[in-house]
């Protein structure tokens, strides 16, 4: 919710099933995330990348995702990006 986010065209790779990824994965489990990190913790880093976030829980902390640019690295032979955005305002189910 912090890292951009990317407008692709699929390039329709076979050998992938002519799929990529919806978005960049998770470092660790949801029940992990709840055990590492706080609501505060959570919202200084929501803070500090000018984010506004409605709902969400800790399981959906920007620190236990992986690196979006290192992911779109490991794509260039499934998407092509189209463009990309700056999330700024963020709506979430609650918890």
């Amino acid at each position: 919710m912090t890292q951009n986010g990317y407008i692709v065209k699929g390039l329709g790779n076979s050998e992938s099933l002519q799929s990529a990824s919806h978005g960049a994965g998770r470092l660790m489990s949801r029940s992990e995330a709840k055990r590492n990190f706080t609501r505060s913790k959570m919202n200084v880093e929501l803070i500090n990348s000018n984010v506004i976030l409605t709902g969400g829980g800790v399981d959906e902390s920007p620190m236990v995702y992986k690196d979006i640019g290192a992911v779109m690295a490991h794509q260039t032979e499934l998407v092509e990006i189209l463009g990309s955005f700056t999330p700024r305002i963020v709506r979430m189910a609650s918890d």
